[in-house]
């Protein structure tokens, strides 16, 4: 649409279904490459991507001509595929239901940034479950314990 200008940072935030660790270091920069090529097809930009081997996190600046919900799934429908059209995982690789969003301001982007680079230190002193409901209180969001990722079994 023309004349639409706008700055908007989404922190994205979704796991692995019932969160176990498939996400392989072998095969995870080839995922990052592939999830950044979906954003990127949406002409939507990535700014940071990294995660462990049960989530992802997701920086970028986001268009107004999609929904994020769209997006989202777009994203975790198609890399879904390409990691089992590649067979990357025994039996189905699929992502859990929904995501957590987290918007920031220019100025607050080198720190999420450097945030999502540091996520193997991270999560030495830190669960994902940590983490996750560490964010929800930080942005004040709402939200019902049923609804949180699943837990690992």
């Amino acid at each position: 649409m023309a004349n639409t200008y706008t700055q908007i940072h989404i922190q994205a935030v979704f796991a692995v279904q019932n969160r176990h660790c498939l996400i392989d270091k072998v095969w995870k920069d080839e995922l990052h490459k592939y999830m950044t090529g979906i954003i990127q097809n949406y002409d939507h930009k990535v700014l940071q991507i990294n995660g462990m081997p049960d989530h992802i996190h997701i920086l970028f600046g986001m268009r107004p001509t999609q929904s994020l919900s769209d997006l989202m799934q777009k994203v975790k429908q198609d890399s879904s595929k390409w990691i089992n059209k590649n067979r990357f995982v025994k039996g189905k690789f699929s992502w859990q239901a929904g995501f957590g969003a987290f918007s920031y301001s220019k100025s607050q982007l080198p720190r999420v940034i450097n945030y999502i680079q540091n996520q193997e230190n991270h999560h030495k002193k830190k669960s994902f479950t940590e983490e996750y409901l560490d964010f929800l209180n930080e942005f004040d969001i709402n939200f019902d314990n049923r609804y949180l990722f699943k837990p690992i079994n």
